[in-house]
């Protein structure tokens, strides 16, 4: 008798066990399932209205996007894990799984596609100048010529600007386009350039309310997408997130509430596989 007892409460332990194994106990489902434990998203850090990190937690563009599309895949916002993804670490940690998809003011590109796939593109930017509000003397982008031209290390987008538009402008190189602003803002320099969509995130804040204004030069097409791996069904499952986004006004009130306050004029939310060369 005692024996049968142990045995029966062995085996309730046994089928609660099951159960809860069942019920998902691991970090996270197959990527391209959706509901589990956990996803992981990268988005940029640094990046004001696009993807940042404050002591309050994320804000951005980027991470209104990927918020609304993990909820259109079952996954509320509490289970979103953040992913640092900078941008020579994109294509790598899709590649090993680090995340599940990234929105990361990731353009795409055909280089780009040969290693990842992307869904969208939701935003499409151009590549502009930000000047200081009471500058009339840059109307045109070869006004940057014998203009001090500013960008971050590393980024091409001021050599574009020297070597296609404007060849007399002075490139200066800092180290972060926050340097960029305090130099602009100081006259130490005239103009910063990068894509007009993080531009406007950064005339956005509050300390700088009415001191920039956007060029507003379209100098180049910046497709966002979502990176995804190669192969990967999740593709399809965030277009269709992101149609809806459009579609019941998610995506206009995410442009207004991160751009809204530098004047930014967004182009019409691009349809999905709509690639501007």
């Amino acid at each position: 008798m005692k024996l049968r007892k142990v045995t029966a409460a062995s085996a309730v332990t046994l089928a609660l066990a099951v159960s809860v194994t069942a019920c998902g106990g691991g970090k996270k489902d197959d990527s391209s399932s959706g509901g589990g434990k956990k996803i992981a998203i990268g988005i940029k850090y640094d990046q004001p209205g696009i993807g940042q990190q404050t002591p309050q937690g994320y804000t951005g563009f980027d991470v209104d996007v990927a918020t609304y599309v993990a909820k259109k895949l079952g996954y509320s916002a509490k289970q979103i894990e953040w992913k640092q993804s900078k941008s020579a670490d994109r294509e790598t940690m899709l590649q090993r799984g680090d995340v599940d998809f990234i929105a990361a003011s990731y353009s795409i590109t055909p280089e780009r596609q040969k290693k990842v796939d992307f869904a969208g593109p939701y935003l499409l930017a151009h590549q502009d100048v930000l000047i200081r509000a009471d500058d009339s003397t840059i109307k045109s982008p070869s006004d940057l010529n014998k203009k001090k031209l500013c960008s971050v290390a590393g980024s091409t987008s001021a050599q574009n600007v020297h070597d296609k538009l404007a060849p007399k402008a002075q490139l200066q190189q800092y180290p972060t386009y926050s340097a960029c602003l305090t130099g602009l803002q100081s006259k130490a320099i005239d103009a910063l350039t990068t894509d007009d969509s993080i531009l406007a995130g950064y005339a956005a804040q509050p300390q700088f309310k009415g001191k920039f204004k956007l060029g507003a030069f379209k100098m180049t097409n910046e497709n966002y997408g979502i990176g995804v791996k190669k192969g990967s069904d999740l593709k399809a499952k965030i277009n269709k997130a992101l149609e809806e986004m459009v579609s019941d006004g998610s995506w206009k009130t995410a442009v207004e509430k991160n751009f809204g306050p530098a004047n930014y004029k967004n182009e019409p939310a691009p349809k999905i596989g709509d690639i501007k060369s």
